[in-house]
C-alpha cells in the first residue's frame, strides 16, 4: 500500500502525513509541485525525525506520477461516491490525497479507479488533510491485515 499527495500546499500537513507513514510503514508518493520549499523549516518540524523513516518517491508531475506502474487509485474526495469505512481496500493501493487549497482537477479525478470519501455532517467542507489520511490509512490498513505487528504484551 501507498499513500500519494498531489501537489501539497501546507509543509505542516505533508510533514504529519510522511511521519504516519513512517508509523505505519506504508511508503509515500509525492506530487509536484508542491506549494512550499521542499527543505521548508515547518515540514522538517511536523516531520521530526521521522522522515528519513519513510520510503518516498517524489515526482515531477502528475504524468510522471503515472508513468509509475502500481495497483489501483484511490482518490480521496468530497465526491467520492461511497464512505471509506464502506469500501473494500486492497493491499496494493495508492491511496491518492489532493491539494488542501483546491483537492484534484478533472484529469485526476477521471484516472481514478475509485473515489471514497469521509462522511461528515452536512454544510461542513472538508477534514484536514493530514487527519483525513490516518482516518482512511488506518481503515485501509485494518482491512488488509497490514497494520505493524503489535508489540508483545499489548493489551488488544
Amino acid at each position: 500500500m501507498r499513500l500519494a499527495l498531489y501537489e501539497p500546499d501546507i509543509p505542516q500537513n505533508t510533514g504529519a502525513i510522511l511521519r504516519l507513514c513512517a508509523c505505519l510503514g506504508i511508503a509515500a508518493d509525492l506530487i509536484e509541485p508542491f506549494g512550499f520549499i521542499w527543505h521548508d523549516r515547518h515540514l522538517k518540524r511536523a516531520g521530526m525525525d521521522y522522515l528519513d523513516q519513510v520510503e518516498l518517491r517524489l515526482h515531477r508531475s502528475w504524468s510522471a506520477f503515472r508513468a509509475v506502474p502500481k495497483g489501483r487509485l484511490i482518490l480521496l474526495t468530497t465526491q467520492g461516491t461511497v464512505s471509506y469505512h464502506r469500501f473494500a481496500f486492497a493491499a496494493d493501493d495508492t491511496l491518492l490525497f489532493g491539494r488542501e487549497s483546491a483537492g484534484v482537477p478533472a484529469e485526476v479525478h477521471a484516472a481514478a479507479d475509485a473515489r471514497v470519501r469521509l462522511p461528515m455532517r452536512p454544510g461542513l467542507r472538508s477534514i484536514n488533510v493530514a487527519l483525513a489520511a490516518s482516518m482512511v490509512l488506518g481503515e485501509a490498513l485494518r482491512q488488509t491485515g497490514l497494520l505493524p505487528v503489535e508489540h508483545p504484551g499489548e493489551q488488544a
